[in-house]
């Protein structure tokens, strides 16, 4: 965020807790743009032909394979809710608030997932804890060993 932005946000009333939060968004995009910009490019080079974020699928997928009925769930581990994950933890204000939230996030997830299965689509979540740093490469080749195989759904995680 931009300084001048920061400052309308604190005259807004808007905790350090919730700026907090909002960094944590903002390096999970950036742990997708990481991804997505170089990493994802690997996939392509192996032959996987995907499409991004889906709309006519449950909860928007953001890595389809349409020809493999397979989906790539990209999870940010504090919005998600990702327990035992050192990326996730409870803002100390506002604490029921968050965890409503999150568990509501939670719940989607499982409704999204089990739509997806009803539609007959495999189904990959990969963790933000798990493509951050040099950790994208490892996942991109877990990535690519799932869509290889005739395994069901499965996860990636740090």
């Amino acid at each position: 965020l931009m300084r001048d932005q920061v400052g309308q946000l604190v005259r807004a009333g808007v905790s350090a807790a919730s700026l907090n939060s909002m960094n944590t968004e903002e390096e999970a995009a950036q742990a997708w743009d990481r991804l997505n910009s170089g990493d994802l490019r690997l996939l392509f080079a192996m032959g996987y032909r995907y499409r991004l974020h889906r709309k006519d699928l449950p909860g928007c997928p953001d890595i389809v394979f349409p020809a493999r009925r397979k989906a790539i769930l990209v999870h940010g581990c504090f919005w998600h809710g990702h327990e035992g994950c050192r990326l996730f933890r409870l803002p100390s204000t506002r604490t029921d608030y968050w965890r409503d939230k999150i568990a509501r996030n939670v719940e989607r997830d499982r409704a999204t997932r089990g739509a997806l299965d009803g539609l007959g689509w495999r189904h990959l979540t990969v963790w933000e804890c798990a493509i951050r740093g040099k950790g994208a490469e490892d996942a991109v080749r877990q990535a690519a060993d799932w869509l290889s195989g005739g395994r069901g759904s499965a996860e990636i995680r740090s």
